[in-house]
């Protein structure tokens, strides 16, 4: 046998399986599947049916009674019959009332998520690029509001806002009017943005404090402008960021009532209020219940068309 011959190494012990596996196995269930079960079953418990259950209701007709809408199956001489009504989301895109909340819930959360982009950015990317010893105490800066009640945070608002508040006060010592801000969409711009900055920031945060200061210095040293450098290597590689910001912003933003109630007028027609009102000041559940069923569609196609772009960016960084 020559000097160079050596033998094979000898197979490494199989790890021997544990209760927990064995147990799966004899049911025929694999770690996988197991891991995947507890998000499908509180999806399934906490969204799908209550989603059912809804449209389900969206389907009957109001009436007085308990409950107050009309059985969906009904049983006569042993005959079951199922009768749908589609009077409700027919309602919705005839009346006018009902398209001028959804056009303006849209258009208030579209505002709102540009606003807070615009916001969120630069402190996102000044969080990224501080000191390590300061990124914990300022991301500490942008949590801490949530330590606070969301109603208490929103009403809040109201102090400054008002025609005596802190703003009002404060532009009286320089003989300025006092300015008209509570009751309009300005003050719930500035309670949404307010609320939901921090949705844009983390998001887009964790995206620039992974991006690679070589690539910047690289694009210096190939004589590029620091806009220049922004606009071709740091905004497209934060497309990610920008996008998920975006989705968390726009989605809660869509449906708000609370903010529009403390801070609004009359005239900001939101989508919130309106279902609150249909379901009871109206006590009408059907058509609440269609009007909520509606609006989930509102928020999934936006949802589906910002995760189509999203893939689209990982698919071009994946291509180069």
């Amino acid at each position: 046998m020559s000097s160079f011959d050596t033998e094979a190494p000898p197979p490494r012990p199989r790890r021997p399986w544990t209760v927990v596996e064995r147990g799966l196995a004899a049911v025929g269930l694999s770690g996988k599947a197991l891991v995947i079960a507890a998000p499908a079953i509180w999806l399934t418990v906490f969204f799908l049916v209550p989603l059912l259950v809804v449209f389900g209701i969206s389907l009957t007709v109001k009436q007085f009674g308990r409950p107050p809408y009309t059985p969906l199956l009904t049983n006569e001489d042993g005959t079951v019959q199922l009768t749908l009504h589609l009077n409700n989301y027919i309602r919705l895109f005839t009346d006018g009332l009902y398209i001028s909340a959804y056009l303006s819930s849209i258009k208030i959360a579209f505002i709102s998520t540009v606003i807070a982009l615009c916001i969120g950015y630069p402190m996102a990317y000044a969080i990224a690029r501080a000191p390590d010893q300061w990124r914990n105490i300022l991301l500490m800066l942008v949590i801490l509001p949530f330590w606070t009640s969301f109603l208490l945070r929103v009403y809040a608002l109201t102090g400054f806002m008002r025609g005596n508040g802190v703003i009002n006060n404060f532009l009286g010592l320089f003989g300025i009017e006092p300015l008209v801000m509570m009751q309009t969409d300005f003050a719930v711009y500035v309670g949404i943005v307010y609320s939901y900055l921090p949705f844009m920031i983390l998001p887009l945060y964790t995206n620039l404090v992974k991006l690679d200061g070589a690539l910047l210095e690289a694009s210096a040293d190939l004589g590029a402008r620091p806009l220049r450098t922004f606009l071709t290597i740091t905004l497209p590689l934060s497309m990610p960021g920008i996008i998920a910001g975006s989705m968390l912003v726009f989605i809660p933003a869509i449906g708000e009532y609370v903010i529009p109630a403390l801070l609004g007028g009359p005239s900001t027609l939101m989508i919130g209020r309106v279902l609150w009102d249909e379901f009871f000041a109206n006590t009408n559940w059907p058509r609440a219940s269609a009007v909520a069923v509606a609006m989930l569609v509102v928020v999934v196609i936006p949802i589906m068309l910002l995760q189509k772009a999203q893939d689209a960016v990982q698919d071009r960084e994946r291509a180069k």
